[in-house]
């Protein structure tokens, strides 16, 4: 089982910003010190009323701190993008890592991104498709011959090649039934949303397992799946913890559209928190925790966690006193259990 840290890098407007980046950094170290085998970091744009890190270059400088884990841009908003920037700069993040990159992908969904890259979510489909076509074209071949609708490559040779063979893995982010065909149509695995129910995931996990076998592709290796995930001595000190700043972080997802991009029947992020939490995230003491987590394995067969630890306003000490507890407390408890 692998566990990944997902940081976020989102903070209140007028925070500062150079303390806060410090504070990640030393998450970071932390996390790859205590066995996390990947940090994962998220794109988003024009973020009121937070404000961001930007993904790629903060994972550019964020391997300097975990030189153990993968770093996984998840997911990059493949949609927004043109494949030649996209590929050259993961490419690159690959070269420096030393073989570490994890291509996570997905289309997006909020409007003001959209419309900040000349583009529509009518468009998003077909350009997520022929970017990342591009962009594994530019990865393994010398010269690249391709009109998109977006772009034109003429006998075009990648500046800088990845450094696995024949290219990094790629995990595409879906929420809807049409993108998780499309993760199986396209992906080396579905990165499965931190949003769903558990018995929304098992739904659509079938349609994932139909699509694979219609496409003539095997089950993946990996199958990883994100959870916001808080560890304390017991589930309600857990949830009294945690719940003021992940209850403003789903309150900014529900204002941003997120649930928009959800299937029907599981789509509403506006719940109440006691309601939001259940079958969602990885609540409780160690040894909840850590039968949820086999509980994902033996249900779904997930293998592969990245987990939200962190959200805006949360003290450095408490995000440091959980992601300690999980992987002294938790980790073995897993391993242990499987």
């Amino acid at each position: 089982m692998d566990f990944a840290l997902f940081i976020r890098g989102q903070f209140e407007q007028g925070d500062d910003m150079t303390a806060r980046f410090n504070e990640l950094a030393e998450q970071a170290r932390i996390a790859d010190g205590l066995g996390f085998t990947g940090i994962a970091a998220g794109m988003h744009y024009a973020t009121d009323p937070l404000q961001m890190l930007q993904q790629i270059p903060f994972l550019a400088r964020i391997m300097a701190e975990a030189p153990n884990a993968r770093l996984i841009p998840g997911i990059v908003l493949l949609s927004l993008h043109k494949p030649l920037d996209i590929a050259g700069q993961l490419a690159t993040l690959d070269v420096m890592s030393g073989g570490r990159l994890v291509f996570g992908a997905g289309q997006g969904y909020r409007e003001v991104e959209f419309k900040g890259f000349g583009t529509t979510q009518s468009e998003r489909g077909p350009r997520f498709d022929e970017n990342l076509e591009a962009i594994i074209r530019l990865w393994t071949e010398d010269k690249v011959s391709m009109v998109g609708s977006h772009f034109e490559l003429d006998e075009v040779s990648l500046s800088v090649k990845p450094v696995q063979k024949p290219r990094p893995p790629i995990w595409i982010g879906a929420n809807a039934d049409a993108a998780v065909r499309r993760a199986a149509r396209l992906g080396d695995t579905w990165f499965i949303n931190p949003h769903q129910r558990m018995d929304t995931i098992e739904r659509q996990l079938d349609l994932y397992k139909r699509a694979l076998d219609e496409y003539g592709k095997p089950f993946p290796t990996e199958l990883p799946l994100m959870r916001e995930t808080f560890v304390a001595n017991s589930r309600d000190e857990a949830i009294r913890l945690a719940r003021p700043y992940l209850e403003r972080k789903y309150q900014t997802y529900h204002e941003w559209g997120q649930d928009k991009a959800m299937p029907k029947g599981d789509d509403d992020l506006s719940l109440a928190f006691d309601e939001l939490t259940r079958d969602r995230f990885l609540f409780g003491t160690p040894d909840e925790v850590a039968e949820q987590i086999a509980g994902y394995n033996k249900r779904l067969g997930v293998n592969s966690f990245v987990l939200g630890l962190q959200w805006v306003g949360m003290p450095q000490s408490q995000v440091l006193d959980a992601l300690q507890m999980f992987a002294e407390e938790v980790m073995p408890r897993v391993a242990q259990a499987l």
